[in-house]
């Protein structure tokens, strides 16, 4: 297999310190009158009836904390969101499953839907799509400068692959460690997330084999963590790894001693503002995280941001707007999202 490599020098220019937030000022592109309610590429996603859609009163400014781009699995219809309204959205229908989702400095989007992997325009131009082969998935992407993305296609076996989406070629690809090589009932909970790190390595969480492994350029093993169900894990600017534990509900960020330096975990919150499980966290800028969960149905929240001594900044509980919240990228952060190191996402 072929492969090309980012130089010294390449990763250098992507690990640069994050300057302001280009993201901000492409929000009205999403907003002009050619952008259509519905792309060629969309289908209607399924209107659902949540159990609980909106409870009052809760800490924070409700959609109006933060501008993001939200996501999540069980409902794929993914939302622009700034100043507490909703600018634009896109829906790709029923069926499995939104678990990924970036914009880009050029304004594009780029996200997994599982049965493929896609970077649309705000007017819901599809500019580039990869079709997960039979028998395999795609949960997870990076953009890596705005010509290459990284994904990982569970299979038999998992591959790790950077593509360059300006000449369709495989640029890396790499066979991943499986609990089974052979039984296509596992490929599902393979992987949910993969991350390329400022230094030029590879940061795997290892879904169902409870594990989160760092690889060098040549996948040679540099860093192991052992945890139960890491559905996602980044690398913080401060060299720390955040990481989500699926089957705890928990959220810690270890060092690179695995020291565990800090954690939430629901029953550290006052009762009513627990979210019932998990799946990403976001570092903002502020020090503060945002632990994003699919809600149970309405029955808990979407979107709980804690500071570092695990007090309550905001709750988003709205169902009424949104559906579950699998992944959010807050828009503000500083920093251009497609250089690794730069987005704590």
């Amino acid at each position: 297999m072929r492969r090309i490599y980012l130089t010294v020098a390449a990763v250098s220019l992507l690990a640069a310190a994050p300057a302001k937030s280009p993201l901000m000022q492409l929000l009205d592109s999403f907003t002009t009158a050619d952008v259509p309610a519905m792309g060629r590429a969309e289908t209607p996603v399924p209107p659902r009836k949540w159990e609980q859609p909106k409870l009052p009163q809760l800490p924070g400014n409700g959609l109006a904390q933060h501008p993001m781009l939200y996501i999540g699995e069980g409902h794929n219809q993914m939302y622009l969101i700034n100043n507490g309204k909703i600018l634009w959205t896109y829906q790709t229908g029923g069926g499995n499953e939104y678990d990924d989702v970036w914009m880009l400095s050029n304004g594009n989007i780029l996200f997994t839907r599982m049965q493929y992997i896609a970077e649309i325009t705000p007017k819901k131009e599809v500019v580039w799509r990869y079709d997960a082969p039979a028998g395999t998935e795609i949960h997870a992407c990076q953009p890596i400068g705005l010509d290459k993305v990284l994904f990982i296609q569970n299979g038999l076996p998992p591959k790790i692959i950077v593509m360059n989406i300006k000449t369709k070629a495989v640029e890396v690809q790499h066979d991943l460690p499986a609990r089974s090589t052979t039984d296509p009932k596992t490929v599902h909970g393979q992987f949910r997330r993969v991350r390329y790190t400022a230094k030029g390595t590879f940061l795997v969480p290892f879904l169902d084999m409870n594990q989160v492994i760092e690889y060098d350029k040549h996948f040679k093993e540099l860093w192991r963590y052992e945890v139960k169900k890491p559905w996602a894990a980044i690398r913080l600017r401060n060299g720390n790894t955040l990481i989500t534990n699926e089957a705890d509900k928990l959220t810690l960020e270890v060092n690179a001693k695995k020291e565990t330096v800090w954690s939430v975990k629901p029953e550290d919150l006052p009762e009513q503002y627990r979210f019932i499980n998990t799946q990403t966290a976001t570092r903002l800028a502020n020090g503060n995280t945002i632990i994003c969960s699919r809600g149970g149905n309405g029955k808990g929240p979407q979107l709980v941001e804690v500071t570092r001594d695990k007090k309550v900044a905001w709750v988003l509980w709205d169902f009424d707007q949104l559906g579950p919240a699998t992944a959010v990228q807050i828009l503000d952060d500083p920093g251009i999202p497609e250089k690794p190191g730069q987005s704590e996402h």
